[in-house]
């Protein structure tokens, strides 16, 4: 059976919300070489004990890789477009570009929507849009657990043939695995909207697989998957970033090394003092109105020790 979505507005909002951030921003495709090599590793070898030669005309393979193009309009110019949103959105405007104290991770841009709102739905919108109206293909969503990481791959199928009607060709995203490098090949090589999926285990932890996004590998001749991550300069989405954080400042700092173009957060519960550059909002009072959830839940408070609260005076 095929699903049919219908298109919400409060949906639309937010994703127009993150385009006119960056009014003004030419489209533009951008592309750099991707250098293989074709067992160079191994000849390199044998030719150090003369039993065999290097042909590098032959044996270096090259290719092109497709990275997002660098934001070029001014600073002052994104933070007047912010402002603007903001406005539109009944949201506080920011005094100045607002970003994570000692990680650099591009703009970062907030987007707060309840629960069961469609947020996923949302920010594969998103990055349609800013193909379509800047060229930008590379993704990476950052999720903070195994089980968010199988839902989100799953609205992503689930949500193509929709997608596929309204702009004209799907996305086809992969979930990081360590064993599957040439996957980050493909990720580079593809000049359509590439999705990468990984949870935040998977590069921030120390173990042998995990290493290897950072280990020079046979087929990348000197360089790490990581470089070829960090050379397509990928939009960074991150899926309940409050619970990214929590997980320490090495997981947060290990994000730079992805060399993102921006970051875009998207959560029902941000982190207090974490909600840079707030640009949509629809909190659960908005996602009641609309009738977009049955109830809200009010966790209660008992107040203990001050006078007119103790029933033994």
């Amino acid at each position: 059976m095929k699903l049919q979505f219908k298109q919400q507005d409060f949906q639309v909002d937010a994703v127009q919300a993150v385009v006119d951030c960056f009014e003004g921003q030419p489209i533009k495709t951008n592309r750099f070489t991707l250098e293989r090599s074709k067992d160079l590793i191994k000849k390199a070898k044998l030719a150090a004990l003369g039993t065999q030669t290097i042909d590098f005309e032959t044996d270096v393979l090259e290719e092109i890789g497709y990275r997002n193009s660098p934001i070029h309009i001014l600073e002052s110019q994104v933070l007047d477009n912010i402002k603007v949103v903001q406005q539109r959105n009944d949201l506080l405007e920011s005094e100045r570009i607002e970003r994570p104290k000692g990680v650099k991770l591009g703009y970062n841009l907030t987007i707060e929507m309840e629960t069961g709102t469609g947020k996923t739905y949302t920010y594969i919108r998103t990055m349609y849009e800013l193909h379509k109206h800047y060229g930008w293909s590379k993704y990476i969503v950052i999720v903070p657990s195994i089980a968010i990481r199988e839902g989100v791959y799953k609205s992503f199928q689930v949500t193509q043939d929709h997608f596929q009607e309204l702009y004209g060709h799907k996305i086809n995203p992969f979930i990081y695995n360590s064993g599957r490098p040439q996957d980050i090949e493909n990720f580079a090589s593809d000049s359509r909207i590439s999705v990468m999926i990984i949870n935040t285990q998977a590069f921030a932890a120390r173990g042998e697989n995990a290493r290897r996004i950072k280990q020079e590998l046979d087929q990348f001749g000197t360089r790490r998957p990581i470089d070829i991550i960090a050379e397509t300069n990928p939009v960074l989405i991150i899926d309940e970033p409050q619970s990214v954080g929590k997980q320490g400042s090495v997981t947060l700092k290990s994000l730079e090394e992805f060399n993102p173009l921006l970051t875009l957060r998207y959560s029902a519960t941000h982190a207090a003092g974490e909600e840079y550059n707030k640009i949509y909002r629809l909190d659960a009072l908005d996602a009641y109105n609309k009738k977009l959830v049955k109830k809200i839940q009010v966790k209660g408070i008992n107040v203990k020790g001050i006078t007119g609260t103790d029933i033994t005076r």
